[in-house]
Parts: C-alpha cells; sequence; structure tokens
C-alpha cells in the first residue's frame, strides 16, 4: 500500500465511521442502474433476494438502493408481481440562445467535508461515462458539502485516476476543484453536462443531511470534459429540496434570422409563442433558509 492509498483509506474512515459504507452503497447503486439501462421499460428486474446474492449485500443496503431508484421513477414495484424497469422519462435539454448555460455561483460560503477517498476500478457504467475499461482505475470521493456551516449536499465525485496520480484529500475538502484541477494537475475543464431531476433522500442521506428520511431531494448528475472533449469526471449529487432551489431567469426576444425554432422550455407549452421568439436562458443555484 502506498501512502497515498492510506492516506485515502485513513481519511475516508476517518471521516465516515465506517470504511467502504459509502462505496458499497455506490456499488449497489452503479449495479442496478448498469441493470436498468440494458434493459427496456417494463421489464422484470430480479428479485431482492437473488440481488442480495448476486451483489454480497445485506437486504437492507440494497432496499436503500432499490428506494432511491424507485423515488427517482427509474424502477416501480407492483405489489404481488416485483420490480420492473419504470418507464422513459420525458427529457428537455436546457439551451440559450447561444447555445450554452451561464451558470453563476450560488450564494453562500461553501466548503466541503470528504466522507471518504479512495481508488477503485470504473466498473462498467461509470467506465463507460468516462470513456475507459471497467478495469480502468478511478479516484472515487464522497464528500459532503456545506453552506454557512450547514450540510447542504451530498457528492459523489468519480475523476479519472491516470489525469490526477497525485490528488490528495485536502484538496477535495478545501477551495474549488476545477481550480485544483487546472493548478495542480494540468487539467483544465472546458465543459459540463448537467441532469437535475427531483428524488427523496434514503436513511443514510438523511442523517448526513439533517432532514427526516423520504424528505424531497434534487438530484444532479454532471459529466465534465476537458478542453480536448475528454471526459474527466462524473459525479451524482443529491441536494436538499427544503434549502436548494433552481432559478431560471428566461430573456424573450425576436427569432434570429434564418435561426431554427428551438422546442419548448419547461413551463412554457409548445406553441406558446406565436410568433418562435427565442428564449434566452439563465440558470442558477439560489440557496434560501428554512422556513
Amino acid at each position: 500500500m502506498t501512502a497515498r492509498q492510506g492516506d485515502r483509506q485513513a481519511g475516508g474512515a476517518g471521516a465516515s465511521g465506517a470504511s467502504g459504507a459509502v462505496l458499497k452503497r455506490e456499488r449497489v447503486r452503479d449495479y442496478l442502474l448498469e441493470l436498468i439501462e440494458s434493459l427496456r421499460p417494463g421489464d422484470a428486474i430480479a428479485s431482492e433476494r437473488s440481488l442480495c446474492a448476486t451483489l454480497d449485500v445485506s437486504r437492507p443496503t440494497l432496499r436503500a438502493a432499490v428506494d432511491e431508484l424507485v423515488a427517482a421513477g427509474l424502477l416501480v414495484r407492483e405489489h404481488g408481481r416485483g420490480m420492473f424497469v419504470a418507464p422513459e422519462k420525458i427529457t428537455q435539454e436546457l439551451v440559450s440562445d447561444q447555445r450554452a448555460m451561464a451558470l453563476p455561483r450560488a450564494s453562500g460560503a461553501w466548503s466541503s467535508r470528504l466522507l471518504e477517498f479512495t481508488t477503485v476500478a470504473a466498473g462498467a457504467r461509470v467506465g463507460r461515462k468516462l470513456r475507459l475499461s471497467p478495469a480502468a482505475p478511478v479516484v472515487f470521493a464522497a464528500r459532503l458539502r456545506l453552506v454557512d456551516g450547514e450540510p447542504m449536499a451530498i457528492e459523489h465525485l468519480h475523476i479519472r485516476a491516470d489525469l490526477v496520480p497525485a490528488l490528495t484529500a485536502g484538496e477535495l475538502e478545501t477551495g474549488d476543484l476545477y481550480d485544483h484541477l487546472r493548478d495542480g494537475h494540468g487539467v483544465e475543464v472546458s465543459e459540463a453536462v448537467q441532469t437535475i431531476e427531483p428524488t427523496v433522500v434514503s436513511q443514510a442521506e438523511a442523517e448526513l443531511l439533517g432532514v427526516p428520511h423520504l424528505s424531497p431531494a434534487l438530484l444532479f448528475e454532471r459529466l465534465t470534459s476537458d478542453t480536448g472533449g475528454r471526459p474527466v469526471e462524473y459525479v451524482h449529487s443529491v441536494y436538499r429540496g427544503d434549502r436548494y432551489r433552481i432559478v431560471s431567469r428566461l430573456t424573450l426576444g425576436p427569432k434570429a434570422p434564418h435561426e431554427p425554432a428551438a422546442g419548448h422550455l419547461p413551463g412554457i407549452p409548445p406553441g406558446a409563442f406565436a410568433h418562435q421568439d427565442t428564449v434566452a436562458l439563465t440558470t442558477q443555484g439560489d440557496i434560501h433558509p428554512p422556513r
């Protein structure tokens, strides 16, 4: 074991109190997502007993992951029949007239507390996203994001290990990660594709965030690429629904000459603008105090 690996394991165990617990949940989640993506809507999923045997995990660990995916609308349970892949979701991409979103920083003083930090094999799903073989190493980090000292989100990061062989736990707890990637590792991020969906928190997430079990939350998934178009980082995060919201600012104006009409935006039905006006969009995170 190298000194860096030892630091990673020690950092994860000290922060979470149960080394490997976050990673185990992550592996179960990834397995189920890989299974869902390999099937079609309406296809049956193996029983919980069978999945527990395949993954060598306890029933509560598996059930927590299944509950999360049911809440996210990816699986459905039918009493007496089992679990099935949910119908496909309607996807709407948010774009401005420049084909990109401007993302101001969210308010508040942000900080991080590391929950787990290690190097693992990418696995099939994460490897596909990062364009790596399943056996390729990735840095896995779970961190609790705080705003003004209060828990706000839980992030699960997967970063290509070949790009950041000297990444430290300290870099994930202080400062901006993308600044560290640029200044300390020569990795210049350029573009990210992010999805946002409603969900609810699991029991473990509720304890970390200080909210009741099954509280509403926002699930963010992001794939970040460098200036050469190479995937660098895959992240999925759960943000508290009672403290975090997304604000979209729409600028309505005349359609530019020869510009193709875009699809509709959330909350704006198709055909709402009779003259096919352009809609420019700016989106930002907004932290607001508890009610």
